[in-house]
């Protein structure tokens, strides 16, 4: 009743009132859920000291294998303390020892250095030197501009980011379907875009963070010229199509 009143104020005050279907279904409160991680936390300091990357990448292969401490220890007469400090970074193995690990945990010496000697990518992009991709929505008059990527990684995920442009000449296109999440956000213009059965008007300054496998896209583009970033991720090895 109180809901009935309030929309009825509102129609005879000359405020607009929502249609029930472009209402966001997700309370802003059920955003609030605490973070896996802290953004802003360094890893190890020590992560690129050899000592360390050597420990950490016998720990994987140990449990790779699903064997315990111990077992590793017999195998390679190895003190469990002296392979409890190798996998912590604690100590320096002798090539002896490294030869002996990569034996029982049938890898290459090698496989030991490959965290210590992998580099990190950047990729940055000055303004206006995106590159003109083509997607499915392409025909559809939509200008997909990608801002960077990086290919194998070691996160095992696979981001791009896109500025998405629309204008008078772009049709609406709400079909797109593909693996992985995507985000959205508003920057310039309006429009009402469909997820699944939901719709949202959107403004500048709006997002959208949803699961990409159901289908998606413009459905009503409200005011244009229309500019927005579209972020989509992925697995490695999965296309985002």
């Amino acid at each position: 009743m109180g809901k009935a009143r309030k929309n009825s104020a509102d129609e005879k005050a000359g405020r607009p009132v929502p249609p029930k279907a472009l209402r966001p279904p997700v309370e802003i409160h059920a955003l609030r859920a605490p973070l896996s991680q802290n953004p802003h936390a360094l890893r190890d300091a020590r992560e690129k000291v050899l000592e360390v990357a050597i420990g950490r990448e016998v720990r994987a292969f140990r449990k790779k294998l699903g064997i315990t401490v111990a077992d590793l220890a017999a195998a390679t007469s190895l003190s469990l303390g002296m392979l409890s400090k190798i996998e912590n970074g604690i100590t320096s193995p002798s090539l002896t020892t490294l030869q002996a690990l990569s034996r029982a945990l049938g890898v290459p010496v090698t496989a030991f250095f490959r965290r210590f000697e992998e580099e990190r990518s950047a990729v940055f992009v000055k303004a206006g030197e995106g590159v003109d991709v083509e997607r499915r929505g392409t025909r559809a008059g939509h200008q997909y501009n990608l801002l960077g990527h990086i290919g194998a990684n070691t996160s095992g995920v696979v981001v791009e980011p896109y500025l998405i442009t629309l204008t008078e000449d772009s049709d609406v296109f709400p079909t797109f379907q593909h693996q992985g999440m995507e985000f959205l956000y508003m920057l310039e213009g309006e429009v009402v875009y469909r997820h699944g059965s939901n719709l949202y008007r959107m403004l500048p300054g709006d997002s959208l963070f949803f699961d990409a496998d159901a289908p998606h896209g413009p459905e009503q583009l409200t005011r244009l010229p229309m500019r927005y970033l579209s972020i989509i991720s992925y697995p490695q090895g999965n296309s985002g199509e």
